[in-house]
């Protein structure tokens, strides 16, 4: 028995048990971590320099890729650096860093994804009002209300999860720290105010897929209403890959927590963990960058530039 005051650090569940597979593990999560941070780094870079992406739906995607960038930096550095060193431990400080920034990136995404939804319900489902709904002004307070929001989970979440006592070790079952596995470290009948907010959390983002579902319903309704099949193309097209990101959010996210218990196992839990946490923010702007033609042309003309300005340097040098 032992209470949280006792407690100066954490351990982790390492993701292997021989020394080999636990470098190829960090070879593996150091080309992910750099693939992610190359791929969102150049689409707020195209966004941000890019004027012909100034419009709402590229702002949000700029958000997006903010949430992706601290998302991956969360929790993969540690994981490297346990794999590399062939340790376990996390500070007891740095694990409540980590759920904080885990918890606040993941609900900011979710916050993001919504807002993103609103923005292609207006552009397909009422044109003539979008830039009236989705002014600059408007942009900047739903952004902001997204960030803010994600900010309040997580400070209360975090807050509640670490005042609770701990009663059965320091051991948790993942590789990195998350509220569920600390609470089965907490002491019987300590951890209902904790359910508490986690099932108004649940209930917000229910109420997230709820919107989400009804304005897909919305827009699918208008773009079958759209007499040619061009036309039609190109609103699909503009949804896709916001579809294609969102599902990959829900389905990675709703499979590591509601698979059946009949099918758990350590093995099997420990690669859902890493699916869900550290796929989706690669992937997500790989999704976008392929079916956006001017995000891919922003980004190509960035990259040009920069090679152009890297070769007059180096004629100087």
């Amino acid at each position: 028995m032992c209470n949280s005051s006792s407690i100066s650090h954490f351990l982790l569940l390492p993701l292997a048990h021989t020394r080999q597979l636990q470098l190829l593990h960090f070879c593996l999560f150091l080309a992910i971590s750099l693939a992610a941070l190359l791929a969102n780094g150049l689409i707020i870079s195209a966004v941000a320099c890019g004027h012909l992406l100034h419009s709402p739906m590229f702002f949000f995607l700029l958000h997006l890729a903010l949430s992706d960038l601290g998302s991956i930096c969360t929790t993969v550095p540690k994981a490297m650096h346990n794999s590399l060193w062939d340790t376990r431990n996390i500070s007891y400080s740095a694990c409540a860093a980590q759920v904080f920034l885990l918890v606040f990136f993941v609900a900011s995404e979710l916050a993001l994804l919504t807002v993103m939804c609103y923005d292609r319900y207006v552009s397909i489902c009422k044109p003539l009002h979008y830039e009236t709904l989705l002014g600059s002004r408007a942009c900047a307070h739903m952004a902001a209300a997204a960030w803010a929001s994600a900010f309040l989970n997580a400070l209360l979440l975090t807050a509640n999860t670490f005042s609770l006592p701990l009663c059965h070790g320091n051991a948790l079952g993942q590789f990195f720290c998350e509220i569920p596995h600390i609470l089965k470290l907490t002491c019987s009948k300590s951890y209902l105010r904790e359910l508490g907010l986690l099932a108004a959390s649940i209930c917000v983002a229910f109420v997230c897929f709820v919107f989400i579902i009804f304005s897909y319903v919305q827009i699918f309704r208008a773009v079958l209403r759209i007499p040619s099949e061009q036309g039609r193309h190109k609103a699909f097209s503009t949804c896709l890959p916001h579809l294609a990101v969102l599902s990959l959010f829900i389905i990675t996210s709703f499979f590591a927590y509601l698979k059946p218990p009949s099918i758990s196992s350590p093995s099997l839990d420990l690669s859902v963990s890493v699916l869900y946490s550290v796929v989706p923010p690669t992937l997500n702007p790989v999704i976008y960058s392929l079916r956006n033609q001017e995000l891919k042309a922003a980004g190509q003309t960035l990259i040009t530039r920069q090679f152009r300005k890297h070769q007059i340097a180096s004629k100087f040098l």
